[in-house]
């Protein structure tokens, strides 16, 4: 889908994974300028970036969305018609260990966005006003857990059960009120599992990936039993840009990829891409395992796991006309094909920050 020619629109967490495809994605799609800030906590980093930032449309600010100076000098040097917001904490087991964060960066920050976007639209002419939008990008986990059957839609009502989730969910509740209460032109999208290129390796896919080839072992939580729907990252960017373009202010998109896969299921997939791409019977860090499968390592639950998620995109699939564009094994191999062929980046990403260890243990 192509954007309409105008002159800004700000991509906040642009440095982060999501937030680095998506700034790839609007390059690729549309006339634009891009103002993309980030904080550059650990999972953000200019190497997500690298040939973003030479293309000369692409402006990049180091800030943090709950600094209210910096994001009102934001909107009055820049101007946006529109913001991408993506800032945000978003490891579940982190916010286990250390949720301050999460209600810094996903509460008062989306909270301090607001704001400064209602501020700076007070005084816009009724033509800009008109064609303004905050998107707000969200998650799944905000509704809680599932059982067997069934799948989230917009009308889904809240459980989180998670600070992460929690955190989220209070900042789609203040998107939300600023609609209703000051008419801010909002949009809410809440997204599944995903997965791509750039994923800091924290995560299921690219911690299975770099702990297989380098012999470690595969943790796998509980039973391997919970289920995720997951999401190529490109097909969640298309997604953003159509809610961003023709999405009705004051509405909420779920965005998912139709690919319910358990955690167990996940990480075979990921272990039999490897064997084809990189055997393992010609890895010595494997000492003479016949499969990367053979380094799959039950550990101890994560407090409160939801068991199951499911989106429901029917809605944008018929109001937006999205349709997500990769299957899950084929997106899932050219995934580790990417992690192979990028382990320098791996490398430096972690650098200092993160060694793979386990986090949000249980008590």
């Amino acid at each position: 889908m192509q954007l309409s020619s105008s002159p800004t629109i700000v991509i906040t967490g642009g440095a982060g994974f999501i937030g680095s495809n998506l700034v790839r994605y609007a390059l690729a799609h549309s006339t634009d300028r891009l103002v993309v800030v980030d904080k550059l906590t650990y999972a953000g980093s200019l190497l997500n970036l690298r040939m973003a930032l030479d293309d000369p449309r692409v402006t990049f600010v180091r800030a943090d969305i709950a600094d209210r100076t910096a994001m009102a000098r934001l909107f009055a040097e820049h101007e946006p018609r529109g913001v991408l917001n993506l800032a945000a904490e978003t490891h579940v087991d982190r916010s286990i260990d250390g949720p301050a964060p999460f209600v810094d960066s996903n509460i008062v920050g989306a909270f301090v966005l607001l704001q400064a976007a209602t501020a700076y639209l007070r005084d816009r002419p009724a033509v800009e006003r008109g064609r303004f939008r905050f998107v707000h990008v969200s998650t799944d986990e905000v509704y809680g857990t599932l059982g067997s059957a069934g799948a989230f839609t917009e009308e889904t009502s809240y459980a989180p059960n998670s600070p992460y989730a929690a955190s989220k969910a209070a900042a789609d509740h203040l998107v939300r009120a600023y609609y209703h209460t000051y008419g801010l032109p909002v949009l809410i999208t809440n997204c599944s599992n995903n997965y791509g290129p750039y994923q800091f390796p924290e995560k299921l896919i690219p911690l299975v990936i770099l702990n297989a080839i380098e012999g470690r072992p595969l943790p796998i939580y509980g039973d391997g039993g919970n289920v995720r729907d997951w999401l190529h990252v490109d097909d969640h960017c298309a997604g953003l840009i159509a809610a961003l373009e023709t999405g009705l202010p004051g509405q909420k998109y779920n965005i998912g990829g139709d690919n319910e896969r358990t955690n167990l299921e996940v990480v075979d997939r990921v272990c039999a891409a490897l064997d084809e791409a990189r055997p393992a019977s010609g890895n010595p860090a494997l000492r003479d395992r016949s499969s990367y499968r053979d380094l799959k390592t039950f550990v101890p639950d994560r407090p409160g796991h939801d068991r199951r998620y499911a989106i429901d995109a029917t809605k944008i699939r018929r109001e937006l006309g999205w349709q997500p564009q990769h299957d899950f094994d084929s997106g899932l191999r050219a995934t580790v094909q990417w992690y192979l062929g990028h382990l320098d980046w791996c490398k430096a990403v972690q650098a200092g920050r993160y060694d793979r260890e386990r986090l949000g243990l249980p008590l």
